[in-house]
């Protein structure tokens, strides 16, 4: 038996208020230090993140089988269900009752879920079979830092 990234918990964001952080114009380095800038560029809202609310839904990811694509172990997930999923995206699918977080990849006519962890071989792909469904597209990946 292998393990597998699920997504835990669904969660449908609320649209209903608005929240607006500033978005510095200079990029932020994470090597050498410059100076900062002391103005901001614009506000962002963080409900721009969510183009189609109603379609829509957050997931809680528990497993460690996507760290190469820099999905980790409770990260939240903003999952569109509106869009059409291509071959190398990140979606949330459903394979034999388990909701899965996997890359979608297509290979000799079949569509797989492949994990990316390169430090664990013991993360298998799954063959999307009868009764598999995509469930949606992830667009982003919100993190807590230790």
């Amino acid at each position: 038996m292998f393990l597998q990234t699920k997504c835990t918990r669904i969660y449908q964001p609320s649209m209903a208020s608005q929240l607006s952080l500033p978005v510095f114009s200079s990029q932020v380095p994470a090597g050498f230090p410059s100076p900062a800038d002391d103005f901001s560029d614009g506000v962002l809202d963080l409900n721009d993140l969510i183009q189609r609310p109603s379609a829509t839904f957050i997931a809680r990811v528990s497993g460690d089988s996507m760290t190469g694509a820099g999905i980790f172990d409770g990260d939240l997930l903003v999952v569109d269900r509106s869009l059409k999923a291509r071959s190398g995206q990140i979606v949330v699918a459903i394979s034999d009752g388990d909701m899965l977080v996997k890359r979608l990849k297509r290979k000799k006519g079949q569509w797989w879920l492949i994990p990316d962890a390169p430090d664990h071989s013991e993360f298998q792909p799954v063959l999307m079979g009868e009764g598999s469904e995509i469930w949606g597209v992830v667009k982003n990946v919100i993190r807590n830092l230790p």
